[in-house]
């Protein structure tokens, strides 16, 4: 498709990307700023949701190595979560590429008023007290569902599920927010690169677009891997709740 490329594309890319990524690592919903960004040139919206991925992928890719190198990515943590996030990653990839990623919306404002109002209600359930010990997702049937829920949602639509997947790591699984915050990136990078393998198979990326995202979406989540691992946790999830409630304004102003 056609799109006009200027200096103001190119820096509203890169500096939503940057914006974009800070915000996936520590909490969820970048893809609200990055997939509109996008629409905002002609890009449609099944295509944007596709490019948008590129980003997504390097994003986490940088969050990824950046946590394991400061020691809070558990990499064997990471292989039991595997299994239902891939089966699911591939089901949402497949529903994204064949239908209206529209039809999801009120399922994300339901979803994020959610986890809102337990945030405040329950803070528990985004930090576990410390101390306790993190579970398996073959020994927590809510934390198994919650990261297949999570592949599913994730390879569909994107924006948001960073919220999800810290629910079931943090509330059924017990893991602190920031190796949470970790294995949510692992998590991420796994079921996006099913998702974008999907999309670059139906020649459904703009590849330009896509990669000025990227570059501001990797130097973004670089500076948020090195304040996560510095701050407190409380100052975390207040930071979580802030971006939770700013995504449902968003949301339900669109």
């Amino acid at each position: 498709m056609e799109y006009e490329l200027s200096w103001l594309m190119v820096l509203l890319l890169v500096g939503t990307g940057i914006i974009a990524g800070f915000v996936n690592i520590l909490a969820a919903g970048g893809s609200f700023l990055t997939i509109p960004t996008l629409m905002l040139f002609g890009i449609p919206a099944d295509i944007a949701n596709a490019t948008n991925r590129v980003g997504v992928f390097l994003q986490a890719a940088e969050g990824i190595r950046g946590f394991r190198q400061r020691g809070m990515l558990e990499w064997h943590s990471f292989v039991a979560m595997m299994v239902p996030t891939l089966i699911g990653s591939l089901a949402g990839a497949l529903l994204a590429s064949y239908l209206d990623v529209a039809i999801l919306e009120p399922v994300i404002l339901t979803t994020l008023i959610a986890m809102a109002v337990l945030m405040v209600v329950k803070p528990s359930s985004f930090n576990p007290p410390q101390g306790s010990t993190p579970l398996s997702p073959w020994s927590s049937p809510s934390g198994f569902f919650g990261l297949l829920l999570s592949g599913i949602y994730g390879g569909f639509i994107q924006a948001g599920v960073g919220f999800v997947l810290i629910a079931a790591l943090c509330g059924s699984l017990r893991y602190d927010l920031v190796r949470a915050n970790a294995l949510k990136m692992a998590a991420t990078g796994v079921f996006t690169l099913v998702s974008l393998t999907v999309f670059i198979l139906r020649g459904q990326i703009l590849w330009i677009p896509g990669l000025l995202l990227a570059l501001g979406s990797v130097v973004g989540a670089w500076l948020a891997v090195k304040f996560a691992v510095t701050v407190s946790q409380q100052v975390l999830r207040w930071f979580l709740l802030c971006v939770v409630v700013t995504v449902c304004i968003t949301v339900w102003l669109q």
